[in-house]
């Protein structure tokens, strides 16, 4: 099949492209990919290139590094393997398919970065990293989910680099450890985490969208221990489930059976609470006998909770409401864009395929823009950085705001 061009923007010095080939033949794909991105950025050197790969080339993505370190010639190359690859206005969730983005980005500073786990001694090692304590930087970040406890790994980025935002995703395509592939600059690798930092003259920014709405009354966490939610407000937690339950209608009521979450306030100083003020986690089981509820994160009491619906209209509205509350608070026009979706998303939520890159071109406009489907999203919620399920994370670059 041939390669699709799907664009490229230019504003003052930065300058973004991408490009889509849905070849199954991986040498030909990235070639073809590699040509394309040299017509659209010309002489221009590239700085920062991001290539997400389906299945179909995982077993070759030392080929791909390498080619393409030799006909890009980057400062710094990233990429990985997904669920689905995301490029232009298209998601491909099955097929073959091989995207590349690339970034030039004249005085903003790169630092490749790599985290690697020791299993044995449960030890992670962040050669290379940055001294704690700078202020306005960026982490763009893709993990093997099977090697690499990324909640860990994002707490000890939050400690270390308190001001930073994080963006990324988890590696996917592969069923089992080892199966999964990083690259970083010519480099192939199966586990851990490779990443980038970006300070200097450029906007980076992370939208995380939830794809959640709140339902229900909110409470305060009076009893709990980790994981485990005994009382909200004085009353028994499975008690206040089932007072939401109840409160539903037929249809609404099943889709909470599959897609009910629980939503815990970031920042506990607000005066009131809306949308982006929750970081949404799972329910993921209760306890008849002691009335309680588990969630996939740890509790403390006093916290403020709401418990929070995703479903396809949820997702989508949310989606639209993140991306355009951004746009309204930056004076300067996005240039190009990253895009972490869950792979539970796509069509299998939406019913019709290519939905959140869609949202994305419709409020950013038709800016390159490349990601894939992937088995966790990285993206800041009140100002800290987590780790996210069913939720689509947008890395958004601009000229700094004036």
């Amino acid at each position: 099949m041939t390669t699709h061009y799907t664009g490229t923007t230019t504003q003052a010095t930065l300058q973004f492209a991408t490009a889509l080939s849905r070849k199954t033949d991986t040498e030909a794909a990235t070639r073809d990919l590699a040509d394309a991105i040299l017509m659209q950025i010309g002489t221009a050197p590239i700085d920062l290139v991001f290539v997400f790969f389906s299945a179909h080339h995982a077993s070759k993505a030392t080929m791909i590094s390498t080619m393409l370190q030799k006909a890009l010639r980057a400062k710094v190359c990233l990429g990985c393997s997904g669920e689905g690859v995301i490029a232009g206005s298209q998601e491909i969730e099955t097929a073959a398919a091989l995207t590349v983005w690339v970034a030039c980005l004249p005085d903003v500073k790169l630092t490749p970065l790599q985290i690697s786990v020791s299993q044995l001694q449960d030890q992670i090692r962040m050669p290379g990293w940055p001294e704690p304590g700078i202020e306005d930087t960026t982490f763009l970040l893709l993990a093997d989910p099977f090697s690499t406890p990324m909640q860990e790994v994002l707490s000890l980025i939050n400690e270390r680099y308190p001001h930073a935002k994080v963006g990324g995703g988890l590696a996917g395509g592969g069923q089992d450890s080892g199966e999964n592939r990083l690259l970083l600059n010519d480099q192939s690798y199966d586990g851990g985490v490779v990443g980038v930092q970006l300070t200097g003259p450029i906007t980076v920014r992370t939208v995380t969208s939830q794809g959640c709405r709140p339902i229900g009354e909110r409470f305060v966490v009076t009893r709990a221990e980790q994981n485990l939610i005994y009382e909200l407000g004085g009353v028994s937690a499975l008690k206040r489930l089932q007072d939401v339950f109840e409160s539903m209608e037929g249809v609404q009521r099943s889709d909470a059976h599959r897609a009910l979450h629980l939503g815990i306030v970031i920042d506990e100083h607000g005066s009131h609470f809306e949308r982006g003020d929750f970081l949404v986690r799972n329910l993921i089981g209760a306890d008849q006998q002691a009335g309680a509820v588990a969630i996939g994160d740890v509790v403390q009491e006093g916290q403020t909770v709401q418990f929070h619906l995703r479903d396809a209209k949820s997702a989508s509205d949310d989606l639209h409401v993140c991306l355009a509350s951004d746009r309204a608070k930056h004076h300067a026009p996005p240039l190009g864009a990253l895009l972490f979706s869950c792979c539970g998303r796509g069509e299998g939520l939406f019913g019709q395929p290519h939905h959140d890159i869609g949202v994305v071109q419709e409020r950013l406009g038709p800016i390159p823009t490349a990601g894939f489907f992937a088995q966790g999203e990285i993206g800041s919620v009140g100002g800290r950085n987590f780790l996210h399920g069913y939720t689509a994370s947008v890395v958004i670059f601009s000229e700094p705001d004036s």
